[in-house]
């Protein structure tokens, strides 16, 4: 068994036999979760623009931290609350701590929603 890390989100694991020309690939998220949908991701950065006043011009990526945006911690706690406003949840205080990026809120909202409906 040999392992190759491609990115921080994926990881392949390739599987081989002993001298053979089979070859198996498994493919799966590092966190067992998926990432969030594309509408989901552009919703949290408008949020995030519109809470944090980013000027036109600077881009607001999935990849974007909210400190690298100028957020402070009042800052992180006013867009958790218009996050939870927009998709109509609640982010407990545990989860919200751990938000530092636009991907990770999209992917904890998307998470958030699932249960509600499930």
């Amino acid at each position: 068994v040999s392992f190759s890390f491609r990115s921080q989100k994926m990881s392949f694991v390739s599987i081989r036999s002993r001298p053979s020309s089979l070859r198996f690939k498994i493919c799966c998220s590092a966190t067992g979760e998926a990432q969030a949908k594309k509408e989901t991701v552009d919703k949290v950065c408008m949020i995030v623009k519109k809470q944090l006043a980013v000027p036109d011009g600077t881009p607001v990526t999935a990849e974007s931290k909210f400190s690298e945006l100028g957020a402070d911690s009042l800052d992180t706690v006013e867009i958790v609350m218009g996050l939870e406003e927009e998709f109509n949840i609640t982010v407990d205080e545990t989860s919200a701590q751990d938000i530092a990026t636009v991907q990770d809120a999209a992917d904890l909202i998307e998470k958030l929603v699932t249960e509600k409906t499930a």
